[in-house]
């Protein structure tokens, strides 16, 4: 009996940390909605916190292998999704404008879906007129080579990389387009 009260202490002290992360809440909450939404966070690094550039390597629903390594000199946006993702649906508009704005510029966009097959990838490009290529990262390569950034289960992510392939910024959740845009402006003034 004596044993109870300490179990039950640590249960509440444990559920109470537990609830006050709002991606632990929405796992728990198990409503079957096959995401959890990241809450539109917005992380800059400064130049001097960055660390190392980002290793990732993986195929493109093309079948066209890239690497990071071929990305120094040019700031790079990585937005991680999938078909039936909701937020992802809402954000793709804004993208393909970001994309178009900034493609001039030496920016590059990928896409990385973490679930979908090739036609469910591709029937969502068509449909949102996705302009640039996605990784077919449904074995997860590409998404564990970026687990210090991307919270595996919370879709949509968009990491923007530095010129050097660093992490320099990233929206954990919907992407705002304004915010977005800012966030490329700044690594392309570095």
């Amino acid at each position: 009996m004596r044993l109870v009260a300490p179990a039950v202490a640590a249960a509440v002290v444990l559920s109470g940390c537990a609830a006050q992360d709002p991606l632990a809440q929405q796992a728990a909450e198990g409503n079957n909605k096959n995401y959890i939404a990241g809450d539109g966070s917005v992380t800059e690094y400064a130049a001097g916190d960055r660390g190392e550039p980002v290793e990732i390597e993986g195929s493109l629903y093309e079948g066209q292998t890239v690497s990071s390594a071929e990305w120094p000199g040019q700031v790079t946006v990585l937005n991680f999704w999938y078909a039936a993702c909701a937020p992802c649906r809402e954000e793709a508009p804004d993208l393909v404008a970001l994309h178009d704005e900034f493609r001039p510029q030496g920016v590059q966009f990928y896409g990385v879906n973490i679930r979908d097959g090739k036609e469910n990838a591709e029937a969502f490009e068509r449909n949102f007129e996705i302009p640039y290529p996605s990784f077919n990262d449904s074995d997860g390569g590409v998404l564990l080579s970026m687990t210090s950034y991307v919270p595996p289960q919370a879709v949509p992510t968009t990491i923007v990389l530095d010129k050097e392939g660093r992490v320099s910024a990233r929206i954990l959740g919907l992407a705002d387009k304004g915010t977005l845009s800012a966030l490329i402006d700044s690594a392309l003034a570095e």
